[in-house]
């Protein structure tokens, strides 16, 4: 347990400081209940809090986890056979945590727990009812119980204390007959506290030993491993048999460059010796070959100068090269400041864009005003109407008058003459304000991240024109892959276009001509996705995706408003678009991608 682990540690480092000179001492004070400094000292016990299933009855101000049992009552052996009304209704044990019920049964905290846990609790002594709020903590019982007198639960082990049940825990921490585990901590034994200083002394492997050769300290199991392996003060063999029969393992490294049975490598060897033996006759061998490894060097200081002169050569030529590359690098560094330049400019055009779409709004508004001033023209013109036809009759009627007639005619006339000019004044009002919503639609729709979401509204009146072919296709608003990037824009057949004719929806892609052409790379190479979006909870939207054919047509630069559309005759059956949930308020959503991850710059 983690309390456990932390109170062996605590001790395990108490050993340390002490050190291996006091480990009995240690011992001594440890099995009489006292630290080194003369104070309790406790060796924990193995404790778990119990869980209930009602967290409400799981407070216990007036003892300690670990006491009390997981579930039922108390099992340990009482000095004298307690009174039946200390007894749980339901597990037959000594209460512990008593509970009193409606009815004046007592039943441990964790027995009624499990029975209030059933659909419907009864008392198992009277078959009454239980209701938990009825149900409360009998604290006259409990002292009561807690008073008794019991054996120490080390009574197996040999104990003969007795204590009341108050008493079991404070009694445990100091019982000698109460079996706890090793306090080093990686020990696994349990023992009981009266054999704890046998054990510590020499029987627990993990008990700390010093190394005789380097008086290293370490667990016990670890000396014999560190004698063999890494002990740097422990006597070994030459592994050459030499004459030295012992060495320290400290030594042996440096022993190899004197060991007269060494096997060595003559040190010309990089210059072409050879020679190979043992240390011994290394020095007869540079003795007797001094001219041979004369030669050899001679030989190899010719070759270097050979390659040195050919580096110098190679350097000159570099060195030639280098104005031409400083050349070079200025007018990159030239070419870099132009392109930081366009840069201030597109920021600048931007900016100027910006302010456009806020006068098209102003504008805008403007026109929403003049056409209200026209709407109301507009219904003076039907009252003028009105009053035309009501002359007019006037006129029939008042046909023996000739002179009246001159003059209802020429009212008649003028009247006529103004209708003219004020429809004629309506219609280019018309106009304007057509343009101009159609303007103001494309800015604000426009999108700059390479995404569109077209909203196709009155799909069964489109679709019906479509299959009149009174309008075989329809055009999305454009969208371009950044402010200065591909403009382009979708197609779409709604009854169909060549092999999808009459039984399926095509979608196609189209690339057109922008305002910075000239400055993107030509074929266009981005991955394109088209979807038709699902408007229903499940999203199974329908997609396909296609790389761009750099040999086709339609992705080359534009030299016309627009290139041949490209994309999916058959990209999706029309019994699947209207029997779905792709069609909602007669609407539907087309969403096309062009990934932009790759897009260089302009």
């Amino acid at each position: 347990m983690p309390f456990a682990e932390a109170e062996s540690t605590k001790i395990s480092k108490k050993i340390a400081v002490v050190g291996s000179n006091d480990v009995k001492d240690l011992i001594h004070v440890m099995s009489s209940g006292r630290n080194v400094e003369m104070r309790e000292v406790q060796i924990p016990l193995q404790q778990r809090a119990p869980s209930l299933a009602n967290p409400s009855l799981a407070q216990r101000p007036w003892t300690e986890p670990g006491f009390q049992p997981l579930h039922g009552g108390f099992r340990d052996r009482f000095v004298v056979p307690p009174e039946p009304k200390y007894c749980c209704e339901a597990c037959r044990l000594v209460l512990c945590n008593p509970r009193q019920t409606e009815c004046g049964h007592r039943f441990c905290e964790t027995c009624i727990a499990d029975l209030l846990s059933k659909p419907h609790p009864v008392c198992p002594a009277d078959m009454e009812p239980l209701f938990e709020d009825k149900i409360f903590r009998d604290v006259c019982c409990n002292r009561e119980i807690m008073a008794l007198k019991v054996y120490c639960r080390s009574e197996k082990n040999g104990c003969k204390e007795q204590m009341s049940l108050q008493q079991v825990m404070d009694h445990l921490n100091v019982c000698p007959y109460f079996e706890v585990p090793c306090p080093l901590g990686k020990c696994k034994e349990r023992m009981m506290r009266k054999d704890m200083p046998e054990h510590l002394s020499w029987k627990c492997k993990h008990r700390e030993t010093t190394c005789e050769f380097c008086k290293r300290k370490m667990a016990q199991t670890e000396l014999q491993q560190h004698k063999e392996t890494v002990c740097p003060a422990f006597p070994v063999v030459c592994p050459n048999n030499c004459t030295y029969s012992s060495i320290l393992r400290s030594e042996l490294q440096s022993h190899q460059h004197d060991c007269p049975k060494a096997q060595v490598t003559c040190s010309f060897v990089r210059y072409g010796c050879s020679f190979k033996g043992l240390n011994q006759d290394m020095k007869e061998h540079e003795s007797s070959f001094l001219s041979e490894h004369l030669r050899l060097m001679a030989a190899r200081n010719t070759t270097l100068e050979a390659k040195v002169e050919d580096v110098k050569g190679e350097v000159q030529e570099r060195y030639k090269v280098l104005p031409s590359l400083n050349a070079r690098l200025m007018e990159a560094e030239s070419r870099q400041e132009e392109m930081r330049e366009k840069c201030r400019q597109m920021e600048q055009k931007l900016a100027s864009m910006q302010k456009l779409m806020s006068s098209h709004s102003e504008k805008l508004l403007e026109v929403e005003l003049e056409l209200r001033a026209l709407r109301a023209a507009r219904e003076e013109v039907e009252v003028l109407r009105g009053a035309v036809e009501n002359i007019r009759s006037r006129v029939t009627a008042l046909e023996g008058g000739r002179g009246t007639v001159n003059a209802g005619t020429h009212t008649l006339g003028t009247l006529e003459t103004q209708l003219s000019r004020h429809d004629d004044m309506l219609s280019v009002h018309e106009i304007r304000l057509a343009d101009m919503d159609l303007r103001f639609q494309v800015l604000e729709t426009a999108s700059f991240n390479g995404t569109l979401i077209w909203k196709i509204r009155d799909y069964k009146r489109r679709k019906q024109e479509a299959v009149a072919s009174k309008t075989l296709s329809l055009y999305s608003q454009p969208f371009y892959t950044g402010y200065f990037g591909y403009k382009m824009c979708a197609r779409v057949y709604l009854n169909g276009d060549g092999m999808g004719k009459g039984t399926h929806l095509s979608l196609f892609f189209v690339v057109m001509r922008g305002e910075y052409d000239a400055l993107l790379t030509w074929p266009f190479k981005q991955k394109v996705t088209l979807m038709l979006m699902d408007q229903g909870p499940a999203r199974k939207h329908l997609g396909d995706a296609f790389k761009p054919d750099p040999n086709s047509s339609s992705f080359r630069r534009p030299s016309a408003d627009m290139n041949i559309a490209s994309g999916c005759p058959l990209f999706v059956a029309q019994t699947v678009l209207e029997n779905g949930t792709y069609i909602k308020d007669d609407t539907i959503f087309i969403k096309v991608t062009v990934d932009t991850s790759d897009l260089p710059d302009p």
